[in-house]
């Protein structure tokens, strides 16, 4: 048997609020997005393919470079009870936030009646915590 495994771990900053949502019939979710931030260093016009992580306490290892950067922004789903109102309650706009979930790929049709694909990670554990930089 070839076993798989669908997992999505992210340390990023809360982009807003989060909401809760209930759809008649359905449980509530609530749904958060959250940034996450890449920066790497390109030298001779050259990006840095390797997938390392800038930081700028080991820029004394590269003199030669621009700094570059990319944020990616997640749309967060918290299904589970606990979990879900915990979020809701605490979690707020800028906090720091680790999560561990699985990714999830699916369509809706817009109110103009266009079908979508939507990506969202859908959130298994949750924490606050405090990472120096």
């Amino acid at each position: 048997l070839v076993s798989a495994m669908n997992r999505v771990q992210l340390l990023g900053r809360v982009g807003q609020d989060p909401i809760m949502r209930q759809v008649e019939g359905k449980n509530p979710v609530t749904i958060f997005s959250l940034a996450t931030n890449e920066m790497w260093r390109t030298g001779d016009g050259e990006v840095n393919q390797g997938g390392e992580i800038w930081h700028p306490a080991f820029s004394f290892l590269c003199d030669l470079g621009d700094v570059s950067q990319k944020t990616t922004w997640h749309r967060i789903s918290v299904f589970r009870p606990g979990l879900r109102d915990v979020t809701y309650q605490y979690v707020r706009k800028g906090a720091r936030i680790y999560v561990e979930g699985k990714i999830d790929y699916g369509e809706y049709t817009d109110k103009n009646n266009v079908r979508r694909q939507a990506t969202t990670i859908i959130a298994g554990k949750e924490q606050n915590i405090k990472v120096p930089l």
